[in-house]
């Protein structure tokens, strides 16, 4: 850890819609126009024991986490997951400015319901709160929360056409009719491809990102996956807390999406 504090700090929160499934972490620290990853986990628990922090396993302990891991508390917690500060039962304002600008390209948003992200969003989204993080919709007023969406952030980063195709359990939609060991070679592919442009933006990425060897299987390819959508949650924060993304939505529900070609500036 350096003797000062960075300037800024990231926390990016890949959350899971159903108690059932972890959610992966990632932190990055901004200095002098230069951002960095920190370091990435895929649940909680696992980002907690980095630190040491102790124990628990919720939204106040992870922020405990993240400032020993940082040297300070988060700026920003970019969470991959639908919010509001009123109860979700419908599309929101956020859910169709995103379809708007990003339906055509394969990147637009499934509909949250009262079920999905439910409990388990309605539990991360008040413990955020309580730990400081307010949700911020059409500016940033750190310290704050944020809602963020990996597909259109995908697309602006690497400059992709359409939505890439990253996702581990569809690769049977993604490449049909192939061998599976040739569809894990083309998801690879797609992952380095990824993992390479967030390097970009956050020094350190390939380090803590390395990609799971040819003979990984199920939850481990699933872990990177949760891992590196964390990074991407972690990107797109550091991105809006530099003024580098725009809100999709109104003061009631936004989705921030960086700038497009924002790797390397």
């Amino acid at each position: 850890m350096s003797a000062s504090p960075p300037e800024k700090i990231v926390l990016g929160i890949d959350a899971a819609w159903t108690a059932a499934n972890p959610s992966g972490v990632a932190l990055a620290a901004g200095a002098s126009g230069v951002w960095r990853l920190l370091a990435v986990a895929a649940s909680f628990e696992d980002f907690i024991a980095l630190s040491d922090a102790g124990q628990g396993s919720g939204p106040a302990a992870l922020i405990a986490a993240a400032a020993r891991l940082a040297g300070r508390a988060p700026d920003l917690v970019a969470v991959d997951m639908p919010m509001m500060d009123a109860p979700i039962v419908a599309r929101r304002a956020a859910d169709n400015a995103v379809n708007r600008a990003y339906a055509g390209r394969g990147a637009g948003t499934h509909s949250p319901t009262v079920d999905r992200p439910g409990a388990v969003g309605r539990a991360l989204e008040s413990g955020l709160s309580e730990a400081g993080y307010p949700l911020a919709t059409l500016d940033i007023r750190p310290p704050c929360r944020i809602e963020i969406y990996p597909h259109p952030a995908l697309i602006e980063l690497t400059g992709a056409a359409r939505r890439l195709e990253y996702k581990i359990s569809r690769t049977g939609r993604y490449w049909p009719g192939l061998p599976l060991a040739e569809r894990r070679r083309r998801l690879s592919g797609v992952w380095s491809t990824i993992v390479a442009a967030l390097d970009g933006t956050l020094a350190g990425s390939s380090a803590l990102l390395p990609l799971p060897p040819s003979e990984a299987r199920g939850r481990r390819l699933k872990a990177f996956e949760d891992r590196l959508d964390a990074v991407v949650a972690a990107h797109a924060g550091a991105m809006a807390l530099d003024g580098r993304a725009r809100p999709y939505g109104d003061a009631a529900s936004a989705v921030w999406v960086p700038f497009g070609g924002s790797a390397g500036r």
